[in-house]
């Protein structure tokens, strides 16, 4: 990925530019000390004067009112905020019309930002007051005052008197993701302030030079910095340092993020430098700007544009994009040009687009390809008929890909369409905010849709992918902890399915999509996980913990046997990957990712767990067992012994666990085996994998109430066993029976209610118990040599 530079022969500004900011992605304007406001139309190269400020008026920044409110009043929308040197700022319309001039600070104002619902605008200043204004101009509230020494009423005046103890100037500012939390320079300080009154404030310090520049991402909640000292930082949001960069030649005057969050764009003298989310550098360049004092990316993420110190606006698009799936790679040439390279057979193929080329996603045999206007569906199988459809908004911010189809997020919504062109639906909540969402945030599958709530980070709204309709009885996962990151796995029936989610404690959690209201199922499987990810052929989970890589070969033996859940993990040395690697990929057996510092890492893992999926979810359990013998991997059998547990085939999960030397498991599933019916079978196998609630549900609909009960009195559910016999009148006295005896055998009387009520003049006859139990077990025999071969059956009491 690299940046290519416009800039014209001769500057369109007489002075040093001191802001920029994008309209639309093609229309930009830029104010400059020559008090001019021009328009530049991208499309046309054409530029226009839009108004000549009076001559005391030197803009500093600039910022337009959030595009996205636009259609509920359309006059504000199209203005912008414009900070000056007099202690003003003003409210200027698109036509160059000064609609308001307020003086909000002694000194100029220094930096100027609309939070990201527009409702609310904070100003920064020489003086070093953070102040909020009402969208319409009106003082709100003073934030905070930075003061070295004593506060002065008037710093004008102590400033003309060459005092400098007034107040710290305050050089940048930046709203939080969620507009309650303003972050601003102090010195060489960065500070956090709440709005809410008496809440806390993080404060630390963040460079050796004075700061110059912060920025502040909705989408990832990272920060950038920027100072005297020479350098830029990346920090999240409680202070804790991501990454610092090299010191430059000469001090970082500009940084900005990218609307998606992806990347970032940092300015100083004759250099603009484009870097991955994470600090490290795609591109560098060295354009003859003097220092660029100001960087805006356009809406769609493609361009950015920089304020120069010698009167030019310099523009740079991002270009050399490269999505790679299995043979195939795909490199964006040129802003409407992309080429398609078979490595197989070093095949090239060019494709054109009519219109600049936002988004792209490569993955499952398919290439989506989002322009500014429209949307292309390309097939591995033929580059030459793209499937066309026209888009409704062209800011694309995310595409994500599944099996059978695809999802497009932009600043309207979220839309899900197949990979013929046709749209199936578009999942709604309260408050969802579609410009904050990335792939960390948003899963889809083939038949479901994962969206993590923004307002309440606990929380993960699931939907059915075809109708776009809340799933099942419309309950939310909820998790005790904020959720960072999901995925939902790809492959098996939709009853199945499984969502992987890291918390803010960096643990990692699955639960069924299908049975998420129990909050048992929300279940643990591992610690200090920075990134995962599912293959995308069958359900094997990949994560990086701690400095370990680790392989779940089959995540649900969780719900299945979790003894032996450690038995079918795959585990590696993590530490080659560095500090805050990620994974990109999990194609087939080869994992992608990608270092601290850039390099893309590959790794394969053993190819029989995936071959061993294939197979059971076939139902060819010889052929699996076959497989286990030639790998002879302890790995493997565990795999297998969890998956014929849960497929209830009972011949192979004694094998397994005989293989992997679970000797008492073996001999639980040999006695299953002799159950005389197919109901009591699905009971214990459902009891073996603890799902006990479950059992007893399986034997009360088959009508087989004594063998609820008996499952009860065996795991010494005392309460349970005694109401069930109550409920159906019937073995109240061999419940009562087995209590006493369990009394007995600890020296103990009874104590419990319920117990006494029943047992009061009712008298304990082993043989007329032992009698009714036999018949129970004769009247299930029956009932399953009816319809069945009848089988040899023993029970021991």
């Amino acid at each position: 990925m690299r940046l290519k530079i416009s800039l014209l022969k001769e500057p369109k500004h007489q002075e040093l530019v001191s802001c920029v900011g994008w309209t639309t992605a093609e229309e930009l304007y830029s104010c400059s000390d020559d008090h001019q406001i021009v328009k530049w139309n991208l499309l046309t190269s054409e530029t226009s004067q839009i108004v000549k400020l009076p001559d005391d008026i030197y803009p500093i920044d600039l910022h337009w009112f959030p595009k996205s409110l636009g259609t509920k009043k359309q006059t504000q929308a199209e203005s912008f905020v414009l900070t000056s040197s007099d202690g003003k700022f003003h409210l200027i319309s698109k036509l160059g019309r000064v609609e308001k001039s307020v003086e909000a600070h002694c000194g100029a104002v220094l930096a100027g930002r609309w939070n990201y619902e527009g409702t609310a605008l904070v100003t920064v200043g020489e003086d070093g007051q953070i102040k909020i204004w009402s969208k319409t101009g009106m003082l709100r509230s003073t934030l905070a005052q930075q003061v070295t020494k004593a506060k002065v009423n008037c710093c004008c005046w102590s400033t003309l008197l060459g005092n400098k103890d007034s107040g710290t100037p305050v050089y940048s500012v930046a709203w939080g993701p969620d507009s309650e939390k303003v972050l601003y320079t102090a010195g060489k300080q960065l500070i956090i302030k709440p709005l809410q009154p008496n809440a806390k404030v993080l404060q630390w310090k963040a460079h050796d030079g004075i700061i110059l520049k912060v920025d502040w991402n909705s989408v990832n909640d990272l920060i950038l910095s920027a100072g005297e000292d020479c350098k830029y930082k990346v920090w999240d949001s409680y202070g804790r340092p991501l990454y610092s960069s090299q010191p430059h030649e000469h001090p970082i005057t500009s940084v900005a993020w990218a609307p998606d969050g992806e990347l970032f764009a940092v300015g100083s003298f004759h250099t603009l430098r484009l870097c991955d989310k994470t600090g490290w550098s795609y591109a560098l360049e060295k354009p003859n700007t003097g220092s660029i004092f100001n960087i805006a990316w356009s809406i769609d993420g493609t361009q950015v544009a920089g304020a120069c110190g010698n009167g030019h606006v310099v523009f740079a698009h991002v270009i050399e994009q490269r999505w790679e799936w299995k043979n195939f790679q795909v490199t964006l040439t040129k802003r409407r040009t992309m080429q398609v390279r078979n490595v197989l057979n070093d095949a090239v193929d060019l494709l054109e687009f009519r219109d600049r080329v936002i988004k792209a996603s490569l993955n499952y045999a398919h290439l989506v390809v989002s322009t500014s206007l429209q949307c292309y569906v390309f097939s591995i199988k033929n580059w030459n008929t793209p499937l066309i459809f026209d888009l409704k908004e062209g800011t694309v911010s995310l595409i994500l890909q599944a099996e059978r189809h695809f999802l497009l997020v932009d600043g309207g919504g979220i839309y899900l369409y197949s990979y013929e062109g046709r749209f199936l639906s578009a999942p709604k909540f309260p408050g969802m905010r579609t410009d904050i969402l990335n792939a960390q945030t948003v899963s889809l599958s083939n038949d479901t849709i994962a969206i993590k709530d923004k307002a309440d980070e606990k929380i993960i709204f699931l939907f059915e992918a075809s109708t776009g309709k809340p799933l099942g009885d419309g309950k939310l996962l909820s998790h005790k902890n904020e959720i960072l990151e999901i995925a939902l796995d790809q492959k098996g029936l939709t009853n199945d399915r499984k969502i992987a989610f890291i918390d803010k404690n960096r643990d990692l959690y699955i639960t069924s999509v299908k049975r998420f209201g129990k909050e048992e199922q929300i279940i643990k499987l591992g610690t200090m996980v920075h990134t995962l990810a599912w293959s995308d052929t069958c359900n094997i989970l990949c994560g990086l913990q701690d400095t370990r890589f680790t392989v779940w070969y089959y995540p649900n033996t969780v719900y299945v046997d979790r003894d032996i859940l450690p038995k079918t993990l795959y585990e590696r040395d993590a530490s080659e990957f560095s500090k805050n690697p990620r994974i990109v990929s999990f194609v087939g057996n080869q994992v992608t990712v990608r270092r601290a510092d850039g390099s893309l890492v590959h790794i394969s893992i053993s190819p029989y767990p995936a071959i061993l999926h294939e197979y059971v979810s076939s139902s060819k359990w010889e052929d699996a067992v076959r497989l286990c013998r030639f790998v002879k991997e302890q790995t493997i059998w565990a795999c297998l012994a969890a998956m014929a547990v849960a497929n209830q085939d009972m011949t192979t999960a004694e094998i397994a666990y005989a293989a992997i030397g679970e000797i008492d498991k073996v001999q639980y599933i040999n006695s299953i085996k002799n159950l005389p019916s197919k109901e009591s079978k699905m009971a214990h196998m459902l009891m073996f994998s603890g799902n006990i609630q479950e059992a007893e549900i399986v034997l009360l609909q088959a009508g087989l109430v004594y063998q609820a009960i008996q499952i009860n009195i065996n795991l010494y559910n005392w309460e349970r066993a005694l109401e069930l016999a109550v409920k159906y009148k019937t073995h109240v006295d061999t419940v009562l029976a087995y209590r006493q005896k369990f009394l007995e055998t600890f020296g103990k009387q009874e104590t419990n209610k319920r117990y006494l009520q029943y047992a009061e003049g009712l008298q304990i006859d082993w043989e007329k118990i032992k009698a009714k139990i036999e018949m129970e077990i004769t009247k299930e025999r029956e009932r399953s040599s009816s319809s069945q071969p009848s089988k040899n059956f023993s029970l021991k009491h």
